[in-house]
């Protein structure tokens, strides 16, 4: 297995740093969620005209790949023209993955909107991602659906890529979610997800004052280090990525810690 790290630990740092803190604490790759604060990661400088292949060329000169580029997408709406902005969103998230010769997209499915129920919104997902699929294939970029929100157990997120019909889709299993939110037992998402795994956000959890929260690697009581023997076990080739949410916790410990140690405790239990 590669590792990598989510660019939420570190969302305003420039591309710059993210690299160069990747190389120092030995990842495999990164993955783009966040870089100087925007989120539609194609809107930067670093990823247009000819600043581009220059941004492409640094990240393969260190070493690194781009495991992943995070969109924003989410299906969930009953409002079908916002649902097509996220898709022209997914699309243009695409072209850059391509350029950046990363090998797929994350979207959400998300929540239950007021007023709509899970039999609709299962069905609005599932459009969203057939057709933002669709629209990916041309670019040789699959689209990958994260077990999160109201659809994070593995049977939801299952039936809704089921649903979408298409091939180059896939998942990015987050065990935290689907343990938080879709109340399954994290070993139970990584059999039932099977050949459809393509990607897998870990972070460490202790419950406090009644709820689960992030903590450093190790320091938690969550199964990462059964998930990982799972993950052996199961000869999954792809990237494991520390996801640490500095973004939506800012009072969580700063990237320089929070990343290096990740890898440390990686490298102990593989």
């Amino acid at each position: 297995m590669k590792i990598c790290f989510s660019t939420l630990a570190c969302p305003t740092w420039t591309l710059e740093q993210v690299v160069k803190i990747a190389v120092t604490s030995g990842y495999d790759a990164i993955e783009l969620r966040f870089l100087e604060g925007e989120d539609s990661l194609w809107k930067l400088p670093a990823f247009q005209g000819s600043a581009l292949p220059v941004s492409r060329r640094m990240i393969k000169d260190c070493g690194l790949s781009v495991a992943c580029l995070d969109t924003s997408c989410r299906f969930h709406s009953p409002d079908p023209q916002e649902r097509a902005l996220w898709v022209e969103e997914g699309a243009r998230m695409a072209e850059l993955a391509a350029a950046l010769a990363a090998p797929g997209i994350r979207v959400f499915g998300d929540k239950i909107q007021p007023g709509a129920d899970r039999i609709r919104t299962r069905s609005w997902i599932a459009d969203g991602i057939r057709e933002t699929a669709a629209r990916t294939e041309s670019e040789g970029v699959d689209v990958w659906l994260e077990s999160h929100g109201d659809f994070a157990s593995s049977a939801e997120t299952m039936g809704i890529i089921r649903e979408s019909g298409r091939q180059n889709v896939g998942v990015v299993w987050d065990p935290g979610n689907a343990f938080i939110d879709g109340n399954e037992q994290p070993l139970e998402g990584a059999r039932a997800l099977g050949d459809w795994l393509r990607h897998v956000h870990l972070k460490d959890l202790e419950r406090r004052n009644g709820h689960w929260e992030p903590v450093l690697t190790g320091e938690g009581h969550f199964a990462l280090t059964e998930i990982v023997a799972e993950l052996k076990r199961r000869n999954y080739a792809h990237f494991v990525s520390f996801e640490w949410e500095k973004k939506w916790h800012p009072e969580l410990a700063e990237p320089e810690i929070a990343i290096p140690h990740f890898a440390r405790w990686f490298r102990q239990k593989s």
